[in-house]
């Protein structure tokens, strides 16, 4: 075989190889620009093998040279990209602390208005803090309630049956609750059935019908947002606006966008003093229940109404709403009754507030 013939060989080994190589070099560095120029024989000027192998490797030292300056440019954007993105979320993660600053220095504010906390509990679905009162005419309890899901809160019913009645330290104790708190009034029927006092909700539905504002009476819940939601309303439409997701019923209004309301005569003096359930919140939509102690039913140890719109409008308190009170106040933490019940013992009631760890 002749010189001329193993030339031709080699170019077309060299020419079938080619493309193999420049994937191959394309797979290893991506971005890798590879030219080479096909090797063209011109028969007059013959090349040798020396010639033709120095050709290809200058071709593919300028490739690896051409990858080497691609890999550290993109090893360069991606340093760069990791700065930034970190920077970026340190710039987030700052914009996020100043903005729940004003919240937390809010929430100081008014905690330290209530004193320190005797006992609180905190998980993924709510923060419970637990305030002692005890103001120059009564003592009691402040519960404050921040919200953080849907699991934190439930309306019951007494043994979850429409006449049904049980206590709040039952229903607790049953739900496996961390705390409870009575809810709304009730009527009785005579053959010993105790009913929810006009419109009650609970999963956003109605559990006896839609009932107008009677005689004062207000409906006190929470909508589907968890925001404290109450009122007296005329027909269902209004108060389905507010998207209800649970509330009972009982009188009167206290405050309103921080505002004392009017209170009805009778409760002014019937009794004047009492045990006493109250659902409030803050601007930051956080809750707050009072409870506050009354020894008997005669009207005169508890607070009076007028007493907790001062106190909380001292508090910071936006909205506020009574809820029943007397024999049916009832304050649970960790299975143990804290208010001292004015019956003498704990009463079975229609509907119940409990909070969930």
């Amino acid at each position: 075989m002749n010189v001329i013939s193993i030339q031709h060989i080699n170019r077309v080994l060299l020419l079938a190889i080619a493309p193999f190589l420049g994937m191959l070099i394309w797979l290893l560095f991506v971005s890798a620009n590879v030219p080479i120029n096909p090797l063209v024989h011109n028969a007059s000027t013959p090349i040798s093998f020396q010639q033709e192998t120095l050709t290809l490797d200058n071709l593919l030292t300028k490739a690896n040279t051409d990858a080497v300056q691609t890999k550290s440019i993109i090893q360069q954007y991606f340093q760069l990209y990791e700065k930034s993105s970190a920077e970026v979320a340190a710039m987030l993660q700052n914009a996020a602390a100043q903005a729940a600053k004003p919240g937390i220095i809010y929430d100081t504010r008014i905690t330290a208005k209530l004193g320190s906390p005797i006992r609180q509990a905190s998980s993924g679905n709510i923060d419970l803090k637990l305030f002692a009162l005890n103001e120059s005419n009564y003592k009691g309890y402040a519960l404050k309630v921040n919200l953080k899901s849907d699991k934190a809160i439930k309306l019951v019913l007494g043994k979850d049956k429409i006449g049904s009645s049980e206590t709040t330290l039952d229903a607790v104790t049953r739900y496996g609750a961390i705390a409870g708190v009575n809810a709304g009034g009730f009527a009785d029927d005579n053959k010993g059935k105790r009913y929810p006092l006009d419109t009650t909700m609970m999963n956003g539905k109605y559990v006896n019908g839609f009932f107008p504002t009677n005689n004062d009476t207000t409906f006190i819940g929470l909508n589907k947002d968890r925001k404290l939601i109450g009122g007296k309303f005329s027909s269902q439409s209004e108060l389905d606006k507010l998207n209800p997701l649970m509330g009972s019923t009982f009188v009167p209004v206290l405050l309103k966008n921080g505002d004392k309301m009017s209170i009805p005569y009778q409760w002014q003096s019937s009794p004047s003093r009492a045990a006493r359930t109250v659902m409030a919140n803050y601007k930051h939509d956080q809750l707050l229940f009072i409870v506050t102690d009354g020894y008997d039913e005669s009207g005169n140890s508890g607070a009076t109404l007028a007493e907790l719109q001062d106190k909380m409008q001292q508090l910071g308190i936006v909205d506020a709403y009574n809820l029943d009170g007397g024999g049916s106040t009832t304050l649970v933490w960790g299975g143990s009754v804290l208010n001292r019940p004015s019956d003498g013992k704990l009463r079975p009631l229609a509907t119940n507030f409990l909070f969930f760890k």
